[in-house]
């Protein structure tokens, strides 16, 4: 059994999906973020940096059971415990290392960009928003001319579609103002058809 610690963000959802996609039993644990929940000393004793989410597999390697944070890592040791959404073929999995680096190093640090200029900085500046809004956009129109070739990041549905798409989720508003993006728009709607996606975007909302 899986316990799963997690928040309503897009990196505890975009390991809900990958525990509802690879039919994982798990227990889910939410915290409160916007109330420290994620800081008591119960928590800091699982995930010493206070952040969620956290998986504890008391199946891991061998045997033994093992914490694991970090939402990317979660997703390759899920992947590689299951074997499934990590291509097998070599070039396959090569493309889904490198859409799973632009995810987790490109898109979701400008998500939190946007995110620290509308809720978290003393000092708020609409040009600083702006400026953020338009990067992101500009790593998701590379994500949309990828997407406009290929059904999936990866070739086949990879971690990597797993890592991005929480994040298109929540900026969906910029998305939309954006526009130009069918590439995108198509990918979305597939995976917000597929039944693991939906049960695990709403187990972390």
């Amino acid at each position: 059994m899986i316990d799963f610690h997690t928040g309503p963000t897009s990196n505890g959802q975009r390991v809900a999906v990958m525990l509802e996609e690879c039919g994982l039993a798990y227990r889910t644990r939410r915290y409160d973020l916007h109330k420290g929940e994620h800081r008591t000393a119960e928590f800091l004793a699982i995930a010493p940096s206070g952040r969620i989410p956290v998986i504890v597999d008391d199946d891991g390697p061998g045997g033994a059971p093992v914490t694991l944070t970090q939402s990317a890592a979660i997703l390759v040791y899920l992947a590689e415990k299951t074997g499934r959404y990590l291509p097998a073929e070599r070039l396959a999995r090569l493309r889904a290392w490198e859409w799973l680096m632009f995810a987790m190093t490109d898109v979701v640090p400008t998500s939190a960009s946007i995110f620290y200029e509308t809720a978290l900085l003393p000092a708020k500046s609409e040009a600083n928003q702006g400026w953020h809004e338009k990067r992101l956009v500009d790593f998701l129109r590379a994500a949309d001319a990828r997407l406009e070739r290929s059904e999936w990041l990866a070739g086949e549905l990879s971690i990597a579609d797993f890592a991005l798409y929480p994040v298109t989720v929540v900026r969906q508003a910029v998305i939309d103002r954006a526009g130009g993006l069918p590439g995108l728009a198509r990918w979305q709607r597939a995976l917000a058809g597929r039944p693991g996606v939906a049960r695990g975007m709403a187990t972390a909302d």
